[in-house]
């Protein structure tokens, strides 16, 4: 029998995915669970094991076009039996869309239509409401993206409307990835021109957006890892063979920012106009290097979390988004970021807020260095392990002081963490 492949579906927000690689080609085998394809989501890329075994023999979705959920882009024949059933559904109309929005959203296609000439990557659903609203492809190229990436949603679409009509549209959005025609002056022979990928297409539109929304403010502060680093180095080995993983530094950091947020509730917030929202649940977000990108999913609840159950969390994220196994859902939701350069060598460095937070934590390596110590008997000089912090925040909604007292409170947990009964604990 034939087996339809779908475009499925990662998250509750999740609408659609862009075929980015077909790992198989027509007439080759197939195992089940065996990866057939790779996707890209406004928030996440992923492998896409196939649900069946057989021998792929359609291929519909074609490389960096966008389709909606549960369309079908490819077909593997299989001798399994099993019963398909269509769960494809059509976007419903608003009462409050007009008749051509809600002939668009009747007739959105399931397959790709021509793009509208510009770099973006454009869902069947947007391109047709902007074909029946009559939106020219120089407006949809300006409307600014709400998603994670920078995509144009169907909100961000409608939101346009709204304000075209009013006459309060900006025609000058910046999406961080303006054409400046520098690339059609340089000589073939003096350059190599390289398309970005879809990941990196959506960090520079994210950045961009995070840099003119944020007041980006910055405070520096340096803590004494010595105690931390010693207790890693005697106890690792012995904890990865109960845990199944390393104990990093990453771990300790990641509770003392948790202590720290529930003393400064406004860190752990969100700006939405001129209202503040203020999570009830302490998500820290931890940023992870993936090929040539970066995701952030968050360890969900920290404040209910050991420095145990926390180090676990992040070994089990780090390993799924470098596997390209997280789904939408295990990137969302994150209130606080936290992102380690120190381990590239680098000292020190200057974050860029993860929207829609107000706050991110970026830390630089550990050196040892000469430092000044008081003991009893006086000031002394001693070696120690050292590591500058950076704290990024927005000054909309965090003044100075507080964002100098939050990274100081930082400091402190991790300089006393030798004396919490929580390192008993975690090797027990």
């Amino acid at each position: 029998m034939i087996f339809d492949i779908v475009m499925p579906k990662m998250g509750e927000s999740l609408t659609e995915g862009t075929v980015l690689e077909w790992k198989k080609a027509i007439g080759e085998t197939i195992d089940k669970d065996e990866t057939l394809l790779e996707i890209a989501t406004d928030k996440v890329d992923a492998e896409i094991p196939s649900p069946v075994s057989g021998t792929v023999v359609e291929i519909i979705g074609v490389v960096n076009q966008t389709y909606d959920i549960d369309t079908i882009i490819a077909r593997v024949e299989t001798s399994d039996s099993i019963e398909v059933e269509s769960k494809t559904e059509k976007p419903s109309a608003q009462p409050s869309e007009s008749p051509g929005l809600q002939k668009a959203l009747r007739e959105a296609p399931q397959q790709p239509i021509p793009t509208f000439g510009d770099d973006r990557v454009y869902s069947p659903l947007v391109r047709s409401i902007a074909s029946q609203e009559g939106i020219t492809p120089a407006e949809l190229q300006q409307i600014p993206g709400s998603g994670f990436r920078g995509r144009v949603s169907k909100k961000d679409v409608l939101f346009y409307l709204q304000t075209r009509s009013s006459g309060a549209t900006k025609t000058n959005a910046v999406s961080g990835l303006e054409e400046t025609g520098l690339a059609e002056k340089m000589l073939p022979e003096d350059v190599e021109i390289i398309d970005m990928d879809s990941m990196r297409k959506s960090i520079a539109k994210h950045m961009r957006k995070s840099i003119d929304t944020s007041a980006h403010v910055y405070v520096v502060s340096e803590a004494d890892m010595t105690d931390i680093m010693n207790f890693i180095s005697e106890n690792n080995e012995d904890f990865k063979k109960k845990q199944g993983h390393s104990i990093t530094v990453t771990h300790f950091i990641t509770k003392a920012v948790s202590d720290a947020l529930l003393k400064f509730p406004m860190i752990n917030t969100s700006l939405d106009g001129t209202k503040i929202i203020r999570h009830k649940h302490l998500n820290i977000g931890i940023a992870v290097a993936v090929g040539n990108g970066l995701v952030v999913p968050p360890v969900r609840n920290a404040e209910e979390k050991s420095l145990l159950n926390i180090s676990d969390a992040i070994s089990d994220i780090v390993s799924r988004a470098r596997e390209k196994k997280l789904t939408l859902d295990d990137l969302e939701g994150a209130t606080f970021s936290i992102t380690n350069f120190g381990v590239f060598g680098n000292l020190a460095g200057y974050p860029i807020i993860n929207q829609p937070n107000v706050a991110i934590l970026g830390v630089g390596t550990i050196k040892k260095r000469p430092v000044v110590v008081e003991t009893k008997a006086g000031d002394e000089i001693a070696i120690r392990q050292m590591c500058v912090f950076t704290l990024g925040f927005d000054h909309r909604i965090v003044d100075g002081a507080m964002g100098g007292k939050f990274i100081e409170e930082i400091v402190k947990n991790l300089e006393s963490v030798d004396s919490q009964q929580e390192l008993a604990e975690f090797v027990r």
